[in-house]
């Protein structure tokens, strides 16, 4: 009985390291398994569906998301786990997912050459985030900014999901190997952590398992200011509805809240000063940015303007850009909802398939049985 168990384990044995050998060959080459195109690498990012997504998110991320579909393998998520940190509506959420999926394909995301799915769709986000949060000290996660800003004065109050969600976040990226997140300048902090995790669970297993992501700091229009206050950020939790413009607003719309927007008191001319004159340096980094030009090309016919024309030049081309795709938001939202369930769910196939790639070297050098 012995001599057939020891037999037994030398024929197994070759094959666990030959399993454990394929495995990280294939994470290795998570993007090539994407595509059979050479591309720069992976890009994960993603965004929040609460509340509609609005002119700050239009040209801080999704604009540049559908940029990098040219040179990098791009996986673009609806991180609805992280959207019940705060509790939601569950038919509100469950309608917002779907806006979310619209507004992305209605900006130029394509289905065809990015995967596109909800977060909750694919189960190994959570798994990950359980075993990265194993390797991840508190003492990290208190120094997350975000979490004393959100909790406020109630953190004692505040839910376990709010102080952890930086591990998942962390685990939304790492799941996929991406090599590339784009951030603003309010999430280079958890990106820096996610680099962090990473590095300590290669080195707990010392193995190269997950790549250190690279932050891609986007250019332009990266951080985008309330239309009613120069010095806070465009939100969608901004109690004033005129402070943002929404990607699902109407022609009219955009155009009363741009003329409505605060500017100053008349200098001589409209010029970038974003210390004397934060509004309407705000203004003019948007109209920058959505002429695709410098705030120095875009602030020279202005010279000699006053704000109304400034203004009402800022909204023919702010209503030019939005306009339509706020109308094919509508749209597929309308006619087109089993679509955009179709693209959720192959997305979630697509991300699943990847994930388990992941997942299972993770195991094998965690030590869970197959």
């Amino acid at each position: 009985m012995k001599t057939k168990s020891k037999q037994y384990s030398a024929r197994i044995m070759p094959f666990s390291v030959f399993l454990s050998f394929i495995l990280v060959q294939l994470s290795a080459k998570l993007p090539a398994i994407m595509a059979g195109n050479q591309k720069e690498g992976l890009v994960f990012s993603g965004v929040q569906p609460t509340g509609n997504l609005h002119l700050g998110n239009y040209l801080g991320a999704i604009r540049q998301w559908v940029r990098m579909q040219d040179s990098h393998h791009c996986i673009y998520c609806i991180v609805d786990l992280h959207a019940i940190t705060v509790f939601q509506n569950p038919e509100a959420l469950r309608e917002s997912i779907l806006t979310t999926a619209a507004t992305y394909i209605a900006c130029g995301v394509d289905p065809k050459r990015s995967i596109i799915f909800n977060q909750s769709a694919v189960p190994g986000h959570s798994e990950l985030a359980w075993i990265l949060g194993c390797h991840t000290p508190l003492g990290w996660l208190n120094r997350m900014t975000q979490f004393k800003e959100k909790a406020g004065k109630h953190r004692e109050n505040a839910v376990l999901g709010l102080y952890s969600y930086p591990v998942l976040m962390a685990a939304d990226i790492l799941l996929y190997k991406a090599t590339h997140v784009p951030v603003g300048e309010d999430q280079k902090q958890h990106l820096e952590l996610a680099r962090d995790i990473a590095g300590a669970f290669n080195r707990a297993y010392n193995q190269d398992v997950f790549p250190l992501p690279e932050p891609l700091i986007l250019g332009g229009a990266t951080r985008v200011m309330s239309l009613r206050d120069g010095s806070k950020k465009m939100s969608k939790s901004d109690e004033s509805d005129f402070s943002r413009i929404h990607l699902t607003d109407d022609a009219d719309t955009i155009r009363r809240k741009i003329m409505k927007a605060k500017a100053d008191m008349e200098f001589d001319g409209i010029y970038y000063d974003a210390e004397k004159r934060p509004e309407i340096s705000n203004l003019l980094t948007i109209l920058a940015a959505l002429q695709d030009v410098s705030v120095e090309e875009a602030q020279k016919p202005f010279a000699n303007a006053g704000n109304k024309e400034f203004k009402e030049a800022l909204a023919d081309v702010a209503v030019s850009t939005l306009s339509p795709i706020s109308t094919e938001i509508q749209r597929l939202i309308r006619d087109e909802r089993t679509y955009l369930m179709s693209i959720l769910e192959e997305g979630a196939d697509k991300s699943r398939k990847l994930s388990e790639v992941t997942l299972q070297e993770v195991h094998q050098l965690v030590g869970f049985l197959a």
